[in-house]
């Protein structure tokens, strides 16, 4: 095995291709599509078709794009929010209105 052509073949790899222009592309365009579950077309060599749907999970939460720019992964948002929760009251007070 050569190293060289590995290292090479990696950078080439890290590299867009001049047809590929993704100037126009927009972040997040289909998350609200996202959120209520997907399907996945694979169109098989012999004609067939299978066809898998995607859902979140139970539990999962999909960040806006606007917020996910300061959470980069599931531990920092729970990190930051067991320090928001601290900062709870311990008993909740009720309100009543007057």
């Amino acid at each position: 095995m050569n190293n060289i052509n590995s290292e090479q073949s990696d950078s080439e790899d890290n590299e867009i291709l001049p047809e590929y222009d993704f100037t126009g592309g927009l972040r997040g365009k289909h998350y609200q599509a996202y959120r209520h579950g997907h399907s996945v077309t694979v169109h098989q060599e012999d004609g067939t078709e299978i066809v898998q749907h995607f859902t979140l999970e139970d539990g999962a939460i999909m960040l806006d794009p606007d917020v996910r720019e300061y959470f980069p992964d599931a531990e920092t948002v729970n990190q930051a929010l067991r320090t928001l929760i601290s900062l709870f009251p311990k008993t909740q007070q009720s309100i009543t209105p007057q």
